[in-house]
């Protein structure tokens, strides 16, 4: 079972993330299951989406501890909240930020990075304050993953995200291309 885990801030579309991940796998055949955890505050405070993938109906209830893969949506979180805690050693940790996967020393993990927010807005996706990078960090992570096709993710963002859908297609299109894969000798972590 391939478990993940989205991080990120109330706005962000960390939910709508979830959401749409599981239905591109779904697309592509597999069972899943998708749910958030949040607080009373939601606006700009840390967000928390789950994700299970697996070949067979996923019985397990409970939210994820030992995630297999993150998706960061705010950079910030990296230092304010311990995100890694759990991270099964080599998993795929997906940034958004414009720094390349070096800045992070995350050694024991394969980062990649995708300028998410500047995407997002490129393609009016949100505000200026706060960028809807949920669309362009799953184009990244279907070509940083290689685990469900960026054809899955857009078929899933006109059906899910009707409002916009083809400036999120866009946006995810462009993630999908300009994200900043781990460094060869990361990948074999």
């Amino acid at each position: 079972m391939l478990e993940i885990r989205i991080h990120g801030r109330g706005g962000q579309g960390a939910v709508v993330a979830s959401k749409v991940l599981a239905g591109a796998f779904f697309r592509e055949g597999r069972w899943v299951q998708a749910f958030p955890a949040f607080g009373v505050e939601r606006r700009g405070a840390p967000v928390t989406a789950f994700l299970r993938v697996d070949e067979e109906p996923i019985w397990v209830r409970c939210q994820i501890y030992e995630p297999d893969q993150l998706l960061v949506l705010d950079p910030t979180l990296i230092e304010a909240v311990d995100v890694t805690q759990g991270l099964k050693p080599g998993g795929l940790i997906l940034i958004n930020s414009e720094k390349p996967p070096e800045a992070f020393p995350l050694e024991e993990f394969r980062v990649a990075t995708v300028d998410a927010g500047a995407i997002a807005l490129k393609h009016g996706l949100g505000t200026r304050e706060q960028p809807i990078v949920n669309t362009a960090i799953l184009g990244a992570y279907a070509r940083a993953s290689g685990l469900v096709s960026l054809e899955a993710v857009l078929e899933e963002i006109a059906e899910s995200v009707p409002l916009g859908a083809e400036a999120n297609q866009a946006a995810a299109r462009e993630a999908y291309e300009c994200v900043s894969l781990p460094a060869p000798a990361a990948q074999k972590a």
